[in-house]
């Protein structure tokens, strides 16, 4: 689908961003230097079907480096004065939508033993990339990963296959959780700190997939009769699992898809993990998107009505940075919130799903294409 069929930009002013005056959007100036330094020393993002640039989104962040705002209005003005903003209307749909996610700490162990039983694993070596110039005939076109074997391209085993033991005595053990359940939300969330008995502390992030489509469990759980839809969270499908844990496996791997990790060090505690637009993200503040149709870096404005946990019983109105995406993130006016890191940020997230209105910022001679 194109993205001219998937949805409308709308020019607005932003006097017409619900929340936009109460918002203070000063925490993003690290994350805008940490990209702008990404594009000037490493590669710029890939352009998303949007059309907007990293050549597009270089020039505010440039602006940005210029002077750190002293506060609120000053951040507001900034963005006033650099960029325009445009409402994503979609074609298919009444409004957009907003889910969360965080990074868990797992407890875990550098051994395997009776009580840590459940590893994190590596990329194997099998594990290739595939795209248009490598896909065999027939293969899954949503498919970004295969099995290389001595005949060929094939679809990776899955998260069946991998938890029966396809991947054993490679090596590739991170670290061995004590549940299952753990390692299958790091595997959602696609970060983890991990706690290890003597208190140290490092970090995984994501690394590949098996490429198997993800399937939400939570869908399964609601069609199964077993939690209503206007109960369905990641508490309940964690209580409904502690309760059933003779369905465990049946459920988990419903979602036959299977991360890798590779580690990274936690330099910075109160920054989050690196992610896909391999910068920090900041909680409350950073975006998953659909990268696809967006580009990494470029600002947002988001307006949940009834999103109310997060921000003191307010509607959630914040200014955020596309940092992150997600397999199950698709469509123009999606985005997945991250919340930040630990038990307290996964409470937060648990409870996101809420239809949101999908601002951009385009810096604004970039916008005159779009008006």
């Amino acid at each position: 689908m194109s993205v001219a069929s998937a949805c409308r930009l709308k020019p607005v002013s932003f006097d017409d961003l619900p929340g936009w005056r109460s918002d203070d959007p000063s925490p993003l100036w690290d994350a805008m230097a940490d990209c702008r330094t990404y594009l000037q020393s490493v590669k710029p993002y890939k352009a998303g079907a949007l059309g907007l640039t990293a050549d597009d989104l270089l020039a505010l962040l440039e602006r940005a480096g210029e002077t750190k705002p002293a506060g609120a209005d000053e951040a507001r003005s900034f963005f006033e004065r650099e960029t325009r903003p445009f409402l994503i209307e979609p074609r298919e749909t009444a409004s957009g939508l907003v889910t969360a996610f965080y990074e868990p700490e797992v407890a875990v162990s550098d051994r395997r033993d009776d009580a840590y039983r459940h590893p994190f694993y590596r990329r194997p070596r099998d594990l290739v990339d595939i795209d248009e110039s490598n896909r065999p005939s027939g293969f899954d076109p949503a498919y970004a990963f295969a099995l290389q074997t001595d005949s060929g391209l094939a679809p990776y085993p899955d998260r069946r296959a991998i938890d029966e033991g396809w991947l054993e005595g490679r090596g590739l053990e991170i670290a061995w959780a004590r549940s299952k359940v753990d390692v299958f939300f790091a595997h959602v969330q696609g970060a983890a700190r991990l706690r290890y008995p003597d208190g140290r502390l490092r970090r995984i992030t994501y690394a590949a997939k098996a490429g198997h489509p993800f399937s939400g469990i939570g869908r399964l759980l609601i069609d199964l009769g077993e939690i209503s839809e206007v109960e369905i969270s990641m508490q309940s499908i964690r209580a409904w699992l502690a309760a059933h844990p003779e369905r465990v496996d049946e459920i988990l791997w419903h979602n036959r898809s299977y991360i890798f990790f590779r580690e990274a060090e936690v330099d910075d505690l109160s920054r989050g993990p690196i992610a896909a637009a391999k910068v920090p993200l900041i909680a409350g503040r950073s975006l998953a998107v659909d990268r696809q149709i967006h580009t990494f870096g470029f600002p947002f404005f988001i307006h949940a009505r009834g999103l109310t946990h997060m921000d003191g019983g307010r509607d959630f109105a914040r200014t955020m940075l596309a940092l992150d995406t997600g397999s199950a993130i698709v469509g123009p006016a999606r985005g997945d919130i991250f919340t930040g890191s630990g038990d307290q940020a996964g409470e937060l997230a648990g409870a996101v799903r809420n239809a949101a209105d999908f601002y951009i910022l385009i810096p604004k001679q970039a916008a005159e294409r779009f008006v």
